[in-house]
């Protein structure tokens, strides 16, 4: 791998790619056959008026050529006052070859942590939640000792220590696929994770982890006497009108209209291919990845957050503030916050959350002040790889452009 290309996947990483651990193969990703069908055309609506950073032309090249080995669909929207550009490529299935539908919905893995943070930051403006108060205070009965110290804003900000829960089956993609509709409950997860030594003292390093926001949706329950799927409906998606926004508790199938989702793996005769994984259980991700959306709807969730409208005043400053202390892996000073993340693209800062499931990568991302916007849908072949999508890759920089 070319060191420039290496540099950029580091950069993009940074914006928390995965919803879970990486499950890496015994056997080397195949070039994804050549379709029987011919690849339909790129779709693109035209830039709105722009100011001093023109859409960049990028985008369409960026998407343009699926499906290919590393995903077979793409959708994308690009807003602010900077100007606008939607775009999708690939297909709706294999089988049928259909172009992709643009306002198909997708999973969007660890882009959920961004509303569970933001329900949490709602709930301490309205003093049900202390961001300083423990963590055990609200659940005694499922954090241990050992862990008594963290806090509400360490479980937000990945700084709690609290090691992740070990996966319930297997080591590889295909034992993940055979268990793909068993429900994980949060509290066994818990349990799971909060058995072990802490990694690290609360407060002291970052390490960016699921269980966190596994906690954060069983203190929301705890405070409110409601399910947390209710609380996020009733405070984000009803009052934003987010109607192609759903969080799908024990449903293993997505509803309404979607793009196919497919991943690489050894199939039942031996070879090893390309798996339809579009139904697969989501609890084990929960309150930290398993909601389902459009790009319009996060486009609008997106515009709504970083203009005040769903966190409002001081507490929205917990979304974009960094703990100053190190990446307990890399030593890089944190890059996240409650919710976010921060990297440097094209000269300004962007935040953002991207997020993995089997057969989908999704993100959203923002200039602080608006000015632009990047929703996108990948439909990903190795959606929980080590390294980010490459097509998910080029739209990030062909939208900001290259990391500084």
């Amino acid at each position: 791998m070319r060191t420039s290309t290496r540099t950029l996947l580091a950069a993009a990483l940074v914006l928390g790619v995965a919803a879970g651990p990486a499950l890496t193969p015994a056997f080397a990703t195949p070039a994804l056959a050549t379709p029987a069908f011919t690849t339909p055309a790129l779709t693109t609506s035209p830039a709105a008026a722009s100011t001093t950073r023109p859409v960049s032309p990028d985008l369409s090249a960026a998407i343009a050529g699926l499906p290919r080995a590393d995903a077979t669909a793409a959708l994308v929207r690009v807003g602010g006052t900077e100007g606008s550009w939607q775009g999708s490529s690939g297909v709706h299935d294999l089988t049928t070859g259909a172009p992709a539908d643009p306002a198909a919905r997708f999973r969007t893995g660890s882009v959920t942590k961004v509303f569970t943070a933001a329900t949490v930051l709602q709930l301490a403006s309205e003093r049900r939640i202390d961001l300083d108060r423990t963590a055990r205070s609200y659940l005694p009965e499922l954090i241990p000792g050992r862990y008594a110290t963290v806090t509400v804003r360490q479980l937000l900000n990945h700084t709690h220590g609290i090691p992740a829960a070990d996966p319930a089956v297997g080591d590889t993609v295909e034992e993940w696929y055979a268990h793909r509709f068993d429900v994980h409950s949060p509290e066994a997860m818990v349990r799971s994770a909060t058995s072990k030594p802490r990694e690290f003292r609360p407060g002291t390093k970052q390490h960016y982890l699921n269980i966190g926001y596994t906690i954060a949706g069983l203190i929301v329950e705890r405070v409110t006497g409601d399910s947390y799927e209710h609380q996020v409906e009733r405070r984000i998606l009803r009052p934003l009108g987010l109607r192609d926004t759903y969080l799908p508790g024990e449903a293993a199938g997505l509803v309404g209209p979607y793009n196919h989702g497919y991943q690489t793996m050894r199939l039942d005769d031996g070879t090893t291919g390309l798996r339809d994984v579009s139904e697969w259980g989501v609890t084990d991700g929960w309150a930290a990845g398993d909601l389902v959306s459009t790009t319009a709807d996060l486009e609008r969730f997106t515009r709504a957050l970083f203009a005040g409208r769903v966190v409002r005043g001081p507490l929205l400053e917990e979304m974009f503030a960094l703990p100053k202390v190190a990446d307990l892996r890399s030593g890089d000073p944190a890059a996240y916050s409650a919710g976010l993340s921060m990297k440097k693209l094209g000269g300004r800062e962007v935040w953002g959350k991207t997020g993995g499931r089997w057969g989908y990568n999704a993100a959203i991302a923002s200039t602080r002040d608006g000015a632009r916007t990047l929703v996108y849908s990948v439909n990903s072949t190795d959606a929980k790889g080590q390294d980010m999508n490459p097509t998910a890759l080029n739209v990030m920089v062909a939208a900001y452009g290259l990391p500084d």
